[in-house]
């Protein structure tokens, strides 16, 4: 074929028609990863060998008649937060450069039983813990839409790589926006799923109750086939909970009859007018699609977000405490700056937190009963230039970290579902996000209404250039 599929849907057409095989498939991105990897710094280790042989093995599968499904044979990244058995799992750290785990993560062995065939392994903030992806030992994530801006964090190579067309699918985490961030900066999709939905195994952790393993693709449809394969129970993984596996199908999703919250607090206060615009824009689309909006307040931001952050100090320095005391000079200052604030933190502020966090969690899911979900901006900006600590929104000079996770970090603490979708781009050619926000384990519903959200906002997807 003339082209490249850039969707799983007409990827996977092609290759049941004979039209492409998986290993041109896969030949195809890893020949993108050879050229623009080194613009971008999104990869982090290249398995061409292995991914060439996978897709083979996927060639010969579909001839047999062995069909794995929508992923059989789709090119995928995993975050390097991931276990992958034989291949080096560095965590974006010094601590693990040289560690090869001898077994895969649980999303890392779904993804590969449903024929996902991995091109390797991306780049991220050390250990997951920030927002930038400037990581002081494999170098800074470059956002494709301009290589001197920030791709997000912690998932940066994997938004980077989507956005640049290196891959098809990849694999994330969001412990305070991790998947979000990057998504937003990168003009992608991604979901924060349920607390619990997604198994944690063989992930190294960072906030034992804030860890979000999900999915990152070109398209809702894309996200949702791959969190199809992604759900389960899983006994190894304590928080994985208990439920019926279910489909994600998106046919016929409509935003008619949908009740959606508009924030007249928080979360438009601190706003870049360029975003602003283009989610109140899009606000208008579904409203004339036949969403109803609704004006109304949300519980303290500023408030849950001190809760999310507190709570993350505490388990970020807990769960590296046996690492600290043997290679503490091997850590990037930034990283290590917040571990040892963590380690400070008395018990009761810890404690006092999860009160809290359990007060907010009953008022959203009070408002959630009146409404189907919640619509913020993703960020309140658009990537900011690598390097900047501060950023200028309104007159006002606010720290780039805490700003780029305003509408974020809280939503962690909940534990409920999140998807981020592009709804336009800058005058300067930068993408722009919305979040949506529902109920717990309503991603059928999230997922259908972000669906119907593309359809409704029909935002251009150029390519970079790079």
């Amino acid at each position: 074929m003339s082209a490249i599929p850039d969707t799983v849907r007409v990827a996977g057409a092609a290759l049941r028609a004979g039209e492409i095989s998986c290993e041109e498939l896969a030949g195809h991105f890893l020949k993108r990863i050879d050229s623009a990897n080194p613009k971008l710094n999104a990869f982090l280790t290249v398995t061409a060998d292995q991914a060439l042989a996978e897709a083979r093995k996927a060639d010969g599968e579909l001839r047999a008649g062995h069909d794995r499904g929508p992923l059989h044979g789709i090119p995928i990244a995993h975050k390097d937060l991931f276990c992958t058995a034989g291949v080096k799992t560095t965590s974006g750290s010094k601590v693990f450069a040289d560690y090869v785990p001898a077994f895969d993560a649980t999303v890392v062995e779904r993804l590969r039983e449903a024929g996902a065939v991995m091109l390797g392994k991306t780049n991220l903030h050390e250990f997951a813990y920030g927002i930038t992806s400037n990581n002081p030992h494999y170098g800074p994530v470059r956002n494709p839409w301009d290589r001197e801006r920030i791709a997000g964090g912690s998932s940066g190579g994997s938004g980077a790589a989507l956005a640049a067309g290196l891959t098809m699918l990849a694999t994330g985490t969001d412990t305070g926006g991790s998947i979000r961030v990057p998504a937003a900066y990168c003009g992608i999709t991604g979901l924060k799923p349920t607390f619990g939905l997604v198994s944690k195994y063989g992930v190294f952790p960072l906030g034992f109750s804030l860890d979000h393993p999900g999915p990152m693709g070109r398209s809702v449809e894309d996200v949702a086939l791959m969190l199809e394969a992604m759900t389960g129970y899983d006994a190894r993984d304590s928080a994985s909970v208990n439920r019926p596996r279910e489909g994600y199908p998106l046919e016929g999703a409509t935003l008619a009859g949908l009740r959606i919250v508009l924030p007249q607090n928080f979360y438009f206060d601190v706003v870049d007018p360029e975003v602003r615009s283009l989610v109140l824009g899009a606000a208008q689309k579904a409203e004339a699609a036949g969403a109803t909006f609704v004006m109304g307040r949300v519980p303290d931001g500023e408030q849950l977000n001190a809760v999310a952050q507190v709570t993350l100090l505490s388990e970020a320095a807990t769960a590296h405490e046996p690492y600290l005391r043997k290679r503490r000079a091997d850590y990037g200052a930034d990283v290590l700056g917040l571990l040892e604030t963590g380690r400070a933190l008395p018990a009761t502020h810890y404690l006092q937190a999860q009160r809290m966090r359990r007060r907010i969690l009953g008022v959203h899911l009070e408002l959630l009963k009146r409404a189907d979900f919640i619509l913020t901006p993703a960020t309140p900006i658009v990537a900011p230039p690598i390097g900047a600590e501060t950023v200028d929104v309104g007159g006002e000079l606010h720290d780039v970290r805490i700003l780029t996770t305003r509408c974020m970090r809280g939503v962690n603490a909940l534990g409920l579902p999140a998807l981020v979708l592009p709804c336009g781009w800058t005058q300067a050619g930068l993408p722009v996000a919305l979040q949506l926000i529902g109920r717990p384990f309503c991603e059928a519903a999230l997922l259908r209404a972000g669906s119907a959200f593309e359809e409704a906002m029909a935002v251009p997807h150029p390519s970079p250039e790079l």
